[in-house]
């Protein structure tokens, strides 16, 4: 049974999650690591910044008009939503692919945390270790399918955010499947656990944005718990691997 199949199995028969001690792991992961998560969501704020302002210096972020002699005009409002949508697919492509980067290795270092296991603070594991062509080929999948789902507007964004979210930490753990693989496997665990995935992730959402109580900037310190959801849930279906990259201690250092 290969790597792919042992995945399916173990999510086809997985046991009923409870939510509360998802949430209540998630809670406690992030007293861990709210530093790091600080850190992670600062590099991706950078990295988005960076990207834009590129993109719109070169003129490939249009913004359609939504006011016709003054007036507002549901149709300016769907082709600036259609056309804006279909133009930052090359922007959506490069800032996928540096978000899942980042977020597969904050999960690497979560896994750690969770063992109490010795490691080093590397953001960036994933793109010195060879796997960038693996990333920027899901960073073209992830964004062609929230692409689509944005253009059929809000119920199918909402759906297929699910399974999208499982992208980085399926990846995280089991790197060297390929590209569709991966996408699969998301899939196949994103539908299986789709309400509790999404009841978990909102409410981790909720908590990460109460920083913005904070002056607004609270926010960088408390958003991290909303990507911890998710790796629990992993955790609880599929579980580790003794030969994965968390045992890998060795070349942390």
């Amino acid at each position: 049974m290969n790597t792919l199949d042992r995945l399916f199995n173990k999510i086809e028969n997985a046991k009923a999650l409870d939510f509360g001690i998802i949430i209540d792991n998630t809670i406690t992961l992030y007293k861990k690591i709210w530093q790091k998560g600080a850190v992670l969501f600062l590099l991706m704020m950078a990295c988005g910044a960076i990207v834009a302002v590129l993109f719109s210096l070169i003129g490939l972020a249009p913004a359609g008009e939504i006011f016709v002699n003054g007036e507002f005009d549901i149709e300016g409002v769907v082709n600036s939503y259609s056309k804006n949508t279909l133009y930052s697919v090359p922007q959506n492509i490069l800032l996928s692919t540096l978000t899942m980067a980042f977020l597969a290795a904050f999960y690497r270092m979560c896994s750690f945390e969770l063992f109490e296991k010795p490691y080093q603070v590397d953001y960036f594991y994933f793109f010195k270790n060879g796997y960038f062509s693996k990333l920027l080929t899901l960073g073209m999948i992830y964004t062609t399918i929230s692409t689509i789902a944005q253009l059929l507007f809000l119920i199918p964004l909402i759906y297929v955010y699910v399974p999208l979210s499982y992208i980085a930490v399926i990846f995280a753990f089991n790197p060297d499947l390929t590209e569709i693989e991966i996408v699969k496997a998301s899939f196949k665990l994103g539908n299986k656990k789709w309400l509790i995935s999404f009841g978990t992730m909102f409410v981790g959402a909720l908590m990460g944005m109460l920083g913005i109580l904070g002056c607004g900037i609270g926010v960088i310190f408390t958003i991290a718990i909303a990507y911890l959801p998710v790796l629990f849930i992993y955790k609880e279906v599929v579980g580790f691997e003794e030969k994965s990259p968390i045992d890998e201690i060795g070349s942390t250092f």
